[in-house]
């Protein structure tokens, strides 16, 4: 069965809602203070760095976004080819498992926005719970198991990537025939590496994204459309194609 691969970045969930990071009109070019907000340090050395990250997190528009079709077109194509789809997504709104991906099929490699775990004793729990407290009045709700300081379950500017996931995504990489990069840059590595690693390894390289990526010139197609009708373009295509071509 051939191994399908779709790394997907900012840009699929841009049609969502989601703003993306680095983009015209991104969140670090509007406002580059909040770069604080998700870097590690300054979140764990400073209550108001902390404050403040609760009511961006309480504000974000994740919370209303809904999958959009290119989120879909991914689930359809797991669902109905005689492909092994995978995905591996630099995102961390959960909205391919929203979609209709098994979440045992999403490798999220920034984490996910929608659990809190705690720095200290590393417990988990749901980021709906901690936002409850938050809009009760706890400005910097703590870990209710060891009073610890609790984050999103993300990967801030920082940390390292869990070596695990990156780990289990390179081997999706290198075993992988058909790999997509879509709404991706491709600048922030380890990430963007995976679509260098598949195609030395053989894969057919698919770029979708509307800017020039740094691994453009490894990729056998390119594709510059709008990813919310050009992605459920391609997998149909894909899926029409026992080879695919």
């Amino acid at each position: 069965m051939t191994l399908v691969a779709i790394l997907s970045g900012a840009g699929i969930s841009t049609d969502s809602g989601i703003p993306d990071y680095r983009g015209p009109q991104g969140l670090w070019r509007r406002d580059p203070q909040a770069e604080k907000l998700v870097t590690y340090d300054y979140y764990m050395a400073d209550p108001d760095i902390r404050r403040r990250a609760w009511l961006m997190r309480r504000e974000s528009t994740t919370w209303r976004a809904e999958p959009n079709a290119a989120h879909r077109a991914v689930a359809e194509l797991d669902r109905q080819s005689g492909f092994a789809v995978r995905v591996i997504t630099q995102n961390v709104d959960g909205l391919h498992q929203l979609g209709g991906m098994p979440g045992r099929k999403v490798l999220e490699l920034h984490g996910t926005a929608r659990t809190v775990v705690c720095t200290g004793c590393h417990a988990r729990s749901s980021m709906e719970e901690a936002l409850a407290r938050v809009e009760a009045g706890e400005e910097d709700p703590p870990c209710l198991a060891c009073g610890g300081i609790l984050k999103s379950a993300t990967v801030m500017f920082g940390q390292r990537l869990d070596p695990q996931v990156l780990a289990e995504a390179m081997g999706i990489a290198k075993a992988s025939e058909v790999f997509i990069a879509v709404g991706t840059s491709l600048q922030v590595q380890p990430a963007a590496s995976l679509a260098g690693i598949a195609a030395e390894h053989g894969a057919r390289l698919i770029v979708v994204n509307a800017e020039p990526t740094p691994y453009d010139e490894l990729a056998d197609e390119i594709i510059r459309d709008p990813i919310g009708t050009a992605l459920p373009t391609l997998l149909k295509r894909l899926n029409s194609s026992p080879s695919g071509d």
